[in-house]
């Protein structure tokens, strides 16, 4: 049982970035255009990052394994629909169905390891549930780069897409015999008009923003802009009147009240968008700016995943509480501050000798913000509103890359109009984006004060 919810979890993460390396394949055999790049990346992590608090919802209601199933067969579905895409537009509309299906699925793990294991087991299962999903966060270009550059049985880009249907089917087959079914007996029904109000809400807002530079931005783009903070705000009113009504609200505004959850989901999401934002324009940056195939663009995410190992010794610097993620978010902002005069100064002769101090310094720093700030975010609820807290504090994370995504169409592709440039004029781009994701690391910084201090904190076991 353990071994099929991993798995399910490892493919949903591995697609939100598995697609990074290949982006300038995708680009020249489909011709898609700036936006349309942007929108391969940001369909897959925006639909997800809408459905999740949704998918916990339709657990708790129709069952976990159900859920979980029918998830996995829409992501497996979905992820044929992307190997066998003719264009930017059906590769758009496919990544938008995967990931509301890994948005239906991803819920449901959690859930199940929480219902199944108890005492140290449950410890043992969510370490494990925690190192996959590290995995994946790094490997997901990694693996893409290399079955893109080896072009397996002739279908270079589409292979990365491919290997899901296998493991989908797999996870499916084993998961009837295997997941035991739970649910909520006490649940209510879904809240339809939240999941509208957020879904149109958070649309209005990120189509603009991905496409308003490449039309000069028009009236129109503002105007969506607006109506969707309007449809935002419309959402909070309407939850709070559900509350009231004693209905089952798609969030439970009251965890907002807490000043370490809040804070911490503020950092969280400002950290996806910096992630979204930088990870794709460094991809770029590497194979278009340096000129380097997909197989060696890939060795800088390579030593991140090697820092990765980092996160698994958070519990020695558990004692420091927020001065752990502050330190990983300043040493991060320092890294990407000397890949800055480094781009500058070498422009495309930069050397993987000359990046590789700043590129591991970068991985420590994000190593040491992860598990802690989802730590301090998280330990502070209630045992009644953990499901909850978890479920915003993953949408966060998804949204906030799926913004990050879109707006490379404000910050790099004002410098590279056309995603088919190549050169300096790439590292011209790249280097104008940096400054904002050392603000944002800044911002995060600040953000993190709002977490628990750094004093003691009792053992739990």
């Amino acid at each position: 049982m353990l071994a099929v919810a991993l798995v399910g979890e490892l493919m949903a993460v591995l697609d939100a970035s598995l697609v990074d390396t290949a982006l300038p394949t995708i680009q020249a055999d489909t011709g898609a255009t700036a936006t349309g790049l942007q929108w391969t990346h940001a369909a897959y992590a925006l639909a997800l990052g809408i459905g999740l608090i949704t998918g916990g919802r339709l657990g708790d209601l129709y069952g976990r394994k159900r859920t979980f199933l029918l998830g996995t067969d829409a992501f497996t579905t979905a992820s044929l629909l992307c190997t066998l895409a003719t264009g930017p537009a059906s590769l758009i509309a496919a990544r938008a169905v995967q990931g509301a299906g890994a948005a239906v699925m991803i819920p449901q793990i959690l859930a199940t390891l929480h219902v199944t294991f108890s005492g140290s087991a449950r410890a043992k299962a969510f370490g494990l549930y925690g190192t996959v999903t590290s995995i994946g966060s790094v490997a997901g270009p990694v693996l893409g780069g290399i079955l893109t550059q080896a072009d397996l049985f002739g279908l270079s880009w589409r292979s990365i897409f491919l290997i899901n249907v296998p493991l989908g089917i797999a996870t499916v087959l084993l998961g009837h015999r295997y997941l035991a079914e739970s649910r909520n007996r006490h649940a209510l029904r879904p809240d339809l008009l939240g999941m509208v109000l957020s879904a149109l809400g958070l649309l209005l807002i990120a189509y603009p923003l991905s496409a308003g530079g490449a039309h000069h931005w028009p009236w129109w783009t503002f105007t969506a802009i607006a109506t969707g903070v309007a449809a935002l705000v419309g959402l909070v009113f309407q939850q709070r009147a559900k509350t009231r009504r004693g209905g089952s609200p798609l969030m439970v505004l009251s965890l907002f009240s807490n000043r370490p959850f809040s804070g911490g989901l503020t950092a969280q999401l400002v950290l996806g968008l910096l992630s979204g934002l930088f990870f794709m324009c460094w991809t770029l940056f590497m194979q278009q700016g340096l000129g380097l195939r997909p197989s060696r663009a890939t060795i800088g995410f390579l030593t991140l995943a090697e820092i990765a190992g980092a996160w698994l010794a958070m519990a020695a610097v558990a004692r420091h509480q927020r001065r752990a993620p502050q330190a990983g978010a300043l040493l991060a902002a320092l890294a990407l501050a000397a890949f800055h005069l480094l781009a500058a100064t070498y422009g495309t002769g930069l050397s993987m000798t000359a990046m590789a101090l700043p590129v591991l310094t970068l991985g420590l720093g994000l190593g040491l913000i992860g598990a802690p700030l989802t730590d301090l975010t998280i330990s502070r609820v209630g045992d009644v509103h953990a499901g909850s807290a978890s479920g915003l504090f993953n949408t966060a994370t998804h949204l906030g890359i799926a913004l990050g995504v879109v707006l490379t169409g404000m910050v790099f592709f004002t410098h590279d109009q056309t995603a088919t440039a190549r050169g300096s004029e790439v590292v011209d781009a790249f280097t104008a984006t940096l400054p904002y994701v050392i603000g944002g690391l800044l911002i995060t910084w600040a953000l993190m004060f709002f977490l628990p201090r750094a004093t003691p904190r009792p053992s739990r076991l």
